[in-house]
């Protein structure tokens, strides 16, 4: 019997429908020489420090580090998980050959390589590697399965990752907590999880700073059009011979600097404008230079998540589980990956899938066929380097739709499947092509300066055009040009109205999740090392599929708070950040060095053992430079207990000991698994772990705090996470204090 296992029950379904398995026994289906059986994400985590050494139960500095001779696995102990393991591991141990279906990427490797040792399987393993749930991908995918020792170096990346992950998380949570925590709070520490912090912190210190600077802009309208005086011509010639557009005159750059062509003391504008008033304006040239403008790339999970975030407000963590079901639906390819290309060999396969577009229906109309209709008539589809690229896909490709026509789609599902469609068909439109306009001038001897960008043939724009409609417009483009400027000639000459316009340098905008998902993109322009960035640049901080649950992790933990799309930093954060003398354990570094390492696993270049030795070490290290501080810094900000824990989201993602296990996301491990993910997101410590007593007292034998607040009715308990809070004879505590959760709260006098 072969025994194929699926990461999800709907994928193990599928699979089994294309394979003819038609009996179900509920926790596996059967038929045509197939059992095909699944897991829910994580079934198995590394063991926690307890199991490895009973003394490591209770939270002491002197136990640090805690570095186990050799890792271990265990089953996350949930009844569901244990009932869907046992039949797993039936099937194994009298499979004659097993076919490991997990999801096509390095934590799903991971994932089914655990329960496959958990299990005891010992017979040949086959690998099905497929991009597409489509029934015609899954069965492709079977004709060409591969072993699984090919995808060897895979899991070693994955599970050096995993270990790397609980040294890191394990020592240094424990160890800040215990030494500036106080005992009253878990300070979590992360590799992905603190940097990305770090951002938010120091780009809120930038701002908090920042001393505003004021300029003055030389302006004249002539002809109903507005002309900005040069006032640097040295970078005004540099720009003219650029073949780039130019950037807009009056827009302070990124750092918030003074812009050029603007003045720095009021003396020198009103010198200026003195100049020029009263006296004709001249054009002096008019310049028309046509461009053209290349198709958007395809998505990538973040650019995705970027494009959402900012054309409809959907958090990171909303847009993965959106495209998610997509893919499970079978409408798009694969979402989790980081790469906006497409290989040569699904070029091919860009007929049938334009074909599903032109047939997609919705609400009684085609909003795709008028689009697709100028690709077809016999002629090749367009086939751009900048989207097929065989060299730069490596486990999978770029997010395309799958030509499945989709149904019954919410409407959050259709305005990412509609950005998805639309670029996929916008690759193949024509460029679009443009005229520049610049036009020069001059009043006396001050120069003044013009442009405009008119759309000769818009190309691919057609595709978007749809799409934008109803969305602001200010009237520009990105660098600022006032659109179709009127005919001007050279020589002509008239009045016109001049204006001195104070200004200031404004601060750095605050991070939204668009714009600190890219910075976590591309988190190597915060390297000085260029090995190093070099690494970032391919990788950046955390995972495609990691980053939106790293987002969610530092809102969970109080770290940051929205303010509207803003994300600032709570006090708690500000102070966390603060405390790390350590600036590996803050900087993008640390994560830098483990991609490029982990990437030479990949590659078969570098040595897992070695990166795990080289890792016992700098966690050594780590423990006893924070062990030398004598200072007495603390951290005095507790993290607040407030109502916003009966939020269902926070408790569905937060369960109970005894609650059943909810439809997991395949890639993300349940919280209370203690499970280091793979994904770079960092474990919190277990609530079985007391942090101080290990005896385990009940919750009405602590002393009394000052604030006490009543709790409202299945409050989550803000320390475990896990239990909800109960009320003893003299204090509240937390229903899971028989496991070791330390929480207390007086009763209100």
């Amino acid at each position: 019997m072969i025994v194929c296992i699926a990461e999800k029950p709907s994928v193990g379904r599928d699979i089994a429908r294309i394979l003819g398995a038609t009996a179900d026994h509920r926790s596996y289906m059967e038929g045509n020489g197939y059992q095909v059986t699944w897991t829910f994400g994580h079934l198995c985590t590394l063991k926690e420090p307890h199991d490895y050494n009973p003394g490591w139960k209770a939270w002491s500095l002197s136990a640090l580090p805690m570095i186990p001779t050799r890792f271990g696995i265990k089953l996350i102990n949930e009844d569901s998980i244990r009932r869907q393991f046992d039949v797993i591991e039936r099937l194994m141990q009298a499979a004659d050959e097993i076919i490991n279906c997990g999801d096509a990427g390095q934590e799903g490797e991971l994932i089914q390589r655990w329960v496959m040792q958990k299990a005891g399987a010992s017979c040949p393993v086959k690998r099905l590697w497929i991009s597409s749930m489509t029934d015609e991908a899954i069965r492709e995918g079977f004709q060409k399965l591969k072993d699984q020792s090919e995808y060897q170096p895979l899991y070693l990346a994955g599970l050096s990752r995993a270990i790397g992950d609980w040294l890191l998380g394990m020592n240094a949570t424990r160890l800040y907590t215990l030494k500036y925590g106080q005992n009253r709070q878990v300070l979590s520490i992360g590799r992905v999880q603190t940097p990305t912090l770090a951002l938010v912190v120091n780009r809120q210190h930038e701002i908090d700073n920042f001393q505003p600077e004021p300029y003055w802009v030389l302006a004249t309208i002539y002809r109903d059009t507005t002309f900005t005086a040069v006032v640097d011509e040295a970078d005004e010639e540099k720009e003219a011979n650029s073949q780039q557009p130019a950037a807009n005159d009056q827009q302070p750059t990124a750092n918030s600097r003074i812009p050029r062509n603007s003045y720095t003391s009021v003396e020198e504008g009103q010198k200026a404008f003195q100049t020029i008033e009263g006296k004709p304006f001249t054009v002096n040239s008019v310049t028309k230079k046509n461009g053209k403008e290349l198709p958007p790339n395809l998505f990538d999970l973040t650019s995705l998540q970027v494009e959402c975030n900012k054309k409809f407000g959907y958090s990171a963590e909303m847009t993965l589980n959106l495209i998610q079901t997509l893919y499970e639906r079978k409408y798009t390819t694969y979402p989790r990956v980081d790469t906006q290309y497409l290989p040569d060999d699904v070029y091919p396969q860009c007929p049938n899938i334009m074909n599903g577009l032109y047939k997609t229906i919705r609400n009684g109309q085609a909003p795709y066929a008028d689009l697709v209709r100028p690709l077809g008539g016999g002629k090749a589809l367009r086939k751009d380097k900048k989207f097929f690229d065989t060299s730069k896909v490596t486990d999978h490709h770029a997010i395309i739709p799958t030509g499945v026509p989709p149904q019954g789609l919410n409407d959050a599902e259709q305005h990412v499947y509609d950005l998805i469609a639309r670029r996929f068909i916008a690759a193949f439109y024509p460029d679009c092509k443009y005229a520049t306009t610049t036009v020069l001038g001059s009043v006396d001897n001050i120069k003044f300066k013009a442009t405009g960008k008119e759309i000769l043939e818009p190309g691919w724009r057609v595709v978007m055009a749809a799409a934008a409609a109803g969305t602001a417009d200010d009237g520009k483009d990105a660098n600022g040009e006032q659109g179709i400027l009127p005919t001007f000639v050279k020589g002509e000459s008239g009045p016109h109205q001049p204006t001195l316009t104070e200004k200031q340098t404004t601060p750095p905008p605050y991070y939204t999740e668009a714009t600190l998902l890219r910075a976590m993109e591309t988190a190597g322009r915060f390297v000085d090392d260029e090995e190093l960035r070099a690494a970032l640049k391919e990788n950046g901080i955390g995972r495609p599929s990691s980053r939106a649950g790293i987002i969610e992790t530092l809102f969970k933990r109080n770290y940051i708070r929205r303010e509207r799309k803003r994300l600032v930093a709570t006090p708690t954060g500000i102070e966390l950040i603060g405390l790390i003398r350590e600036e590996l354990l803050k900087s993008c570094e640390l994560t830098g060095i483990w991609e490029k390492k982990l990437r030479d696993i990949e590659h078969r270049t570098y040595d897992a053992q070695q990166f795990i030795s080289e890792l016992k070490e700098q966690i050594t290290q780590i423990v006893n430079d924070v062990m030398r501080d004598t200072s007495n810094r603390r951290i005095s900000i507790e993290i607040p207990t407030t109502k916003k824990a009966k939020n269902t989201k926070a408790k569905s993602q937060q369960p109970t000991a005894n609650s059943q296990r909810p439809t997991p996301n395949p890639q993300q491990p349940t919280p209370n698994s203690q499970q280091p993910t793979p994904n770079g997101q960092q474990p919190t410590p277990n609530p079985q772990q007391p942090m101080a007593n290990p005896q385990h007292p009940t919750p009405n034998t602590q002393p009394p705090t000052a604030n006490a607040q009543q709790p409202t009715p299945k409050e989550v308990c803000p320390l475990c996470g896990k239990g909800y809070i109960i009320r003893g004879r003299t204090a509240y505590g937390c229903s899971e204090w028989r496991n070791g959760c330390t929480f207390r709260r007086p009763l209100e006098e």
